[in-house]
């Protein structure tokens, strides 16, 4: 559905985008991770070929965006950076201004969509009006109005309060299981990924540094909860030994590659630690990306340029 291939983008001197090759396949939730300035955006820009690639290839839908961006996205719907709406206009009307941009759109086809994102009841109502939340479904109904095959969906939720976030996911869920969307979310919400995609890539500095699933990404990161006496000595006392990568103020450590927990209980005990509990916990999205981020972090603070930044293999992370 979507293939990036060895794309770059150059903005004067500055690299945004280096070198990146990604594979969003027919029928997946994937997710485009990475801080800010990462190029996540430059990415999805030249995927609705916003933004022009330096080199590479950006294919969508089986086309070539820089050779033929009307067939490439002509069955695509996006929200991508902050929609803009008139005001004073109703949530109807703003939607028949924007279909008639592209092709002609049946008044059927303005009402379907503003059920599917639960605006039905205020679509007459001036968007001036609109709380944030229904200024972002108003967003999602006009990337549904060509029918997409492809969403993409640049931080769907930013601004949301927790019960937006929830009926959000929600939606964008039943999107993809009752119109069998492919969909291409960016966000920060790690814990919002983590419940929608099936897999996911992720961006240092322009250049990917994971691709793969959701599921193996969380199994790599081997976090504990371990209580002892003086943890904080504790845990001073396995970073020098090598044994630990990480320690949170939560009682948690992250062992290093290769390290078991009984390794660790072995030497806290013959270094004079009572050990009162050592338990694996549940692995999530954002203790692994926050480890991904650690790992490539010397890299970059070393003064590497970007073609020295390793593509992570997952097994590098347990």
């Amino acid at each position: 559905m979507i293939n990036l291939r060895s794309v770059t983008k150059r903005f004067g001197a500055r690299v945004a985008v280096q070198d990146l090759t990604l594979n969003v396949k027919p029928g997946e939730i994937f997710g485009l991770l990475g801080h800010n300035g990462a190029g996540k955006s430059t990415a999805i820009g030249m995927m609705l070929g916003q933004v022009w690639p330096t080199s590479g290839e950006v294919i969508v839908c089986g086309h070539d965006v820089t050779r033929n961006r009307r067939r490439a996205l002509e069955r695509v719907g996006a929200i991508f950076e902050t929609p803009a709406f008139y005001d004073y206009l109703s949530g109807w009307s703003n939607l028949v201004i924007l279909a008639s941009y592209t092709a002609p759109t049946r008044k059927q086809r303005i009402k379907e969509v503003i059920e599917w994102v639960g605006l039905t009841g205020r679509e007459h109502s001036r968007v001036k009006t609109y709380s944030h939340g229904m200024r972002a479904r108003l967003a999602l109904a006009q990337a549904l109005l060509p029918k997409p095959d492809l969403l993409l969906l640049d931080e769907p939720n930013e601004g949301f309060d927790p019960e937006g976030i929830h009926e959000m996911r929600q939606t964008i869920l039943r999107l993809h299981r009752e119109l069998g969307l492919t969909i291409l979310l960016s966000s920060h919400l790690l814990h919002e990924v983590q419940q929608l995609c099936t897999r996911i890539a992720v961006i240092r500095s322009g250049r990917k540094v994971y691709e793969g699933p959701v599921a193996e990404a969380r199994r790599s990161t081997s976090r504990w909860r371990l209580v002892t006496d003086n943890f904080d000595i504790a845990v001073a006392r396995l970073r020098a030994a090598g044994l630990v990568k990480s320690a949170s103020d939560r009682n948690q450590i992250e062992l290093a590659d290769g390290v078991t927990s009984d390794r660790v209980v072995r030497f806290l005990v013959e270094s004079g630690f009572n050990v009162h509990e050592i338990a694996r916990e549940e692995s999530t999205l954002e203790a692994f990306y926050l480890s991904l981020m650690r790992d490539t972090e010397s890299t970059h603070d070393a003064g590497a340029d970007l073609n020295s930044v390793p593509t992570t293999n997952i097994s590098n992370t347990r």
